[in-house]
């Protein structure tokens, strides 16, 4: 990639870009820049007859189902959610650290964030396996599975969540399918509520996106603590550094790897460069594709200076881009800051320090940073 981490990729035919400015800029710009045209490589040429997912939405339908799901994120829910977080992390931070040698990813990575949106949806009936089934299926490249197993998998997911929905239509509870099924909203004097469609939408999204990041977010950052054993003993000496330690760990892992826009008109966007280099310019042609590396736009040195590559829990400022930027901005965002937070405060309070043992297993997915095995030990610090 040049020195302005921006290349031109022939085939299929695409902008790479690294650079954290023009990442951040084209992310904020969903007047030039589409994502209706496909989110992934595997998308480019493609057009849809409905939306699969939110993140293939520009405004103004967005800004309608913006609207319609961000009370269900809202600050209070998710604050009151931290508790039961709390209580169902400690314990298996307890049997973590009791000195054997754990798949970290099994124990603890996994369930945890799938146990949160099992609660937030409201669909505690479904077992956790089932649900990771769901999520695996949801991610291309992910895990091994049969084109067949893997619609089945979907399948299975579309009819729980509508099923599950069409019960909250007439008897609502405290959960955020509840408030889904059940939600409307007014804009330019048009009620907009969700149909069938577009439930299952929001569903399949809400449980891949919400426990998928957040999972390897927390496997990938607990490796990078076991390896470094300085950056976990400043956290030992200073747990209020806990909270820049989760921004680090986002900015490190950076679960989404890549999403992709589409230009909708010619573009001209100045590049910064490192310092004593003049800016640059780069030039879209309507059209064109445009993939955001938002792992390696986190790694930017312009952007974060000659650390870029060291993992520093006290880093600040750090203006990652692991839930993106602009009008996609992570809508789960907060919820997966109090987990990995409370994860990490979970484990400090155990008093030992990890050590991982052996090989780590990573994804093949070119779309999620994920983590399939990753041996641990705690010893006694």
């Amino acid at each position: 990639m040049g020195h302005e981490r921006i290349e031109w990729i022939p085939d299929p035919g695409y902008w790479a870009i690294a650079n954290h400015e023009v990442v951040a800029a084209i992310s904020a710009d969903s007047t030039r820049f589409c994502s209706s045209r496909g989110i992934l490589v595997a998308e480019i040429g493609s057009t849809y007859d409905s939306p699969p997912t939110m993140m293939h939405t520009d405004p103004p339908d967005h800004t309608v189902y913006r609207a319609l799901v961000q009370p269900a994120f809202g600050r209070r829910r998710m604050k009151t959610l931290e508790d039961s977080i709390r209580a169902r992390v400690e314990p298996v931070a307890a049997v973590l650290c009791n000195g054997e040698v754990h798949d970290l990813v099994d124990l603890l990575a996994v369930p945890v964030p799938i146990h949160v949106i099992i609660e937030l949806l409201g669909i505690d009936h479904v077992e956790t396996s089932r649900v990771k089934g769901w999520s695996d299926a949801a991610i291309p490249d992910a895990m091994e599975m049969s084109d067949e197993d893997r619609m089945a998998a979907m399948g299975d997911m579309v009819t729980e969540l509508l099923t599950t929905a069409a019960r909250r239509r007439e008897d609502p509870a405290a959960d955020v399918l509840s408030e889904l099924t059940n939600a409307e909203v007014t804009l330019d004097g048009v009620t907009h509520r969700l149909d069938d469609t577009e439930l299952a939408m929001f569903g399949v999204q809400l449980v891949v996106a919400g426990n998928e990041t957040t999972r390897n977010a927390i496997a990938g950052g607990l490796i990078a603590l076991a390896q470094r054993p300085d950056q976990w003993q400043r956290l030992v000496d200073d747990p209020t550094l806990a909270p820049l330690a989760v921004e680090e760990i986002l900015r490190w892992t950076s679960p989404v790897v890549s999403f992709l826009r589409t230009a909708v008109v010619d573009v001209t966007l100045p590049v910064p460069r490192l310092a004593g280099a003049a800016p640059d310019e780069l030039t879209i042609a309507a059209n064109d594709p445009v993939l955001l590396l938002y792992g390696e736009a986190n790694r930017d040195p312009i952007e974060f200076g000659d650390t870029a590559d060291l993992f520093d829990v006290g880093r600040t400022p750090n203006h990652h881009l692991a839930f993106g930027f602009g009008t996609h901005f992570c809508l789960g965002a907060a919820l997966a800051r109090i987990e990995i937070r409370v994860v990490l405060e979970a484990l400090l309070a155990q008093g030992r320090m990890p050590s991982l043992v052996g090989d780590v297993r990573y994804s093949p997915s070119q779309i999620i940073a994920g983590v399939e095995f990753a041996e641990v030990q705690f010893l006694p610090a």
